[in-house]
């Protein structure tokens, strides 16, 4: 069965030429040999390594969604799963031969399904419960993986233990130990490929994780670990590889390939930063992209130092896509070196999944199945989250219903007699609570992060600066009428050059009181709150209240003014998701007239006139 290929492109020289390869099967790219391996007869020089690459997995083991107990499936009908990534990895092997591959992946592994936070909540991975994402992952025979930024979501000694259970490396050359600065993981691995003629090739592989970590799980690696930025530690270690004999250099990067930082300037290090050691660093061959969830075919970038190309590929996220670099090496003079490199992206959706790897993990994926779809209480009326990012919606109404509850519920001495108000994003537009009977997957649905709840103190002027920051989300409409939503959300600004993520856009709302306000897209950013009002009454500057927030926002995530030096009233390390499942157990029925008004708390306006928006 042949392979189809999205896009391809040939580096030949340092001169970039562009090819289309359409659904004919691999073909070998090679200019010299007669076939893979440089097949020419014993004396031949040349040779192709082939390195093939995933990223963003996120706890995406087999083709299913499990918020919908159905396969999965979406609007460019994507296949997920690392099933799936095993069936086009079986058929690279087999092509190009097992012995001339390398397989890697970019981080992001052990957080995102419900399959994952069953194994790190509900039946935690120990010494007698293995990771099924370790289990795949090990079947399928990774050489190595970078450290993703969720990784460290469940804690250090979670991904300890996680580490003991695969048969590879995980790699993060820049996150040191606070204690002695030395790496706190495997920073690289030089792995041996025995070609058929010439001398063994050392293939040295870099793993780079992301800065943010330190914002993102300050709880979890404050005074533990520390990240250093991707091109101060690749500048170091890539030199050490070539010392010890490395003929090619990969490095996975868990980074996205558009320099920026949704954090701004919280940290010296770019969020987003492959590019940059492309650029800055020499020596590196390719780079396996992750963190952006984006899908780069191939981008060739050159080193400004060497002059050469350095050729970068990200497959998209889940297992939805399989890069594959095609290393064209020489041996001259008692060494190899690489003459090019290509890269493609293969779709998992053009494969079945790998039968042995459903085999492996049934019996995981049913016992998660079982759970999720338990039915926890009911609800008297459907909510859902699809119009969530354009108008007041009772879902996350809910969402901050119970974050507000439980935090005010904590609340001692004077902080207790504050109004309490709560954030939420649009996490997940296809979330919903149907009318009647609620299973834990429809909850899980509506809060798809592993996020913790706390809650901080802020004035009433710092609130109106959270909201003006929030509605940085909005794009401009200079005049009242119709828009579609695609018009009006996920604005491009300055940290957010792909447009700013579903996630960084909150709600904000009142528990025992309404907040109200109008987004005036009429108004430039920064000025568009107005109206901003609790229980009715005008919101002072110095008025003060306890916001119920999450741990990413809460550490900086998304780079909100005034959050991370906020007094903190309320820190039980609760997870949201679990909190909102909790709360419709203990409660049994779900109201929405209980906490979702009948008017809407904010809208979206032009000059003071709502808008409409479509779907």
């Amino acid at each position: 069965m042949g392979i189809t290929i999205l896009q391809r492109a040939s580096v030949r020289a340092g001169a970039v030429a562009t090819a289309a390869v359409l659904a004919v099967g691999l073909a070998t790219p090679a200019a010299a040999g007669n076939g893979h391996g440089g097949g020419g007869g014993s004396g031949s020089t040349d040779y192709q390594l082939t390195v093939m690459g995933t990223t963003d997995l996120h706890g995406n083991a087999l083709n299913w969604d499990y918020f919908k107990n159905a396969e999965y499936d979406d609007s460019a009908h994507n296949d997920v799963g690392l099933a799936k990534v095993s069936a086009l990895v079986n058929q690279v092997r087999a092509d190009r031969g097992d012995r001339n591959t390398l397989l890697i992946d970019a981080g992001d592994t052990i957080q995102g399904t419900s399959l994952a936070y069953y194994y790190a909540k509900i039946q935690p991975i120990s010494r007698t419960v293995e990771h099924p994402m370790a289990t795949a992952m090990n079947a399928i025979g990774y050489d190595a993986a970078a450290l993703g930024n969720h990784e460290f979501n469940y804690g250090i000694p979670y991904l300890r233990t996680f580490e003991k259970q695969v048969d590879f490396p995980l790699l993060a050359a820049n996150a040191t130990f606070d204690k002695n600065g030395r790496a706190a993981f495997t920073p690289y691995v030089i792995k041996t490929v025995r070609p058929p003629h010439g001398k063994p090739i050392k293939v040295g592989i870099l793993g780079l994780t992301n800065p943010g970590i330190a914002i993102w799980d300050k709880a979890n690696v404050e005074g533990q670990m520390s990240f250093g930025g991707l091109v101060e530690q690749a500048t170091k270690y890539v030199p050490e590889m070539k010392r010890k004999g490395a003929d090619v250099v990969v490095v996975a990067a868990h980074s996205g390939a558009d320099t920026s930082s949704s954090y701004g300037d919280a940290l010296p290090f770019p969020e987003n930063a492959a590019t940059l050691v492309a650029e800055q660093v020499p020596g590196i061959d390719a780079i396996l992209v992750g963190h952006a969830h984006q899908e780069i075919a191939e981008r060739v970038v050159t080193n400004t130092a060497t002059g050469k190309p350095v050729v970068l590929s990200e497959p998209l996220k889940w297992g939805e896509r399989l890069s594959v670099f095609d290393i064209d090496l020489s041996f001259s003079r008692g060494r190899w070196s690489v003459q090019s490199v290509d890269a493609s992206v293969l779709n998992s959706n053009t494969v079945p999944e790998d039968p042995a790897i459903v085999s492996l993990l049934q019996a995981n994926h049913q016992t998660v199945v079982d759970y999720v779809n338990g039915v926890i209480g009911t609800s008297t009326e459907a909510m859902s989250a699809a119009t969530a990012r354009y108008e007041d919606t009772a879902a996350l109404d809910f969402i901050n219903y119970v974050q507000a509850g439980a935090v005010k519920a904590e609340l001692t001495g004077a902080d207790a007699a504050l109004p309490v108000l709560s954030i939420a994003a649009p996490f997940n537009k296809d979330a919903a609570i149907p009318q009647g009977d609620v299973s834990v997957r429809d909850i899980a649905g509506l809060y798809i992060y592993d996020n913790t709840l706390l809650g901080i103190k802020l004035t009433g002027a710092q609130v109106k600066a959270y909201l003006e920051k929030s509605a940085e989300y909005f794009k401009a409409a200079p005049a009242p009428g119709t828009y579609p939503a695609a018009s009006l959300t996920n604005a491009v600004t300055p940290t957010a050059p792909n447009g700013t993520p579903d996630y960084n856009y909150d709600v904000m709302g009142g528990l025992d009181q309404p907040l109200t306000y109008d987004i005036d897209l009429a108004q430039p950013v920064g000025s568009r709150i107005t109206g901003l009002a609790y229980g009715g009454v005008p919101v002072t500057d110095t008025q003060e209240f306890v916001v119920a927030i999450n741990n990413y926002r809460q550490s900086g995530g998304g780079n909100f003014p005034g959050v991370t030096t906020a007094p903190v009233v309320y820190n039980r390390q609760v997870e949201i998701r679990q909190l909102l499942i909790d709360w419709v157990i203990a409660n049994e029925v779900v109201d929405p007239s209980v906490f979702s008004a009948t008017n809407p708390d904010w809208q979206l306006t032009s000059g003071g006139t709502p808008l409409t928006v479509t779907p």
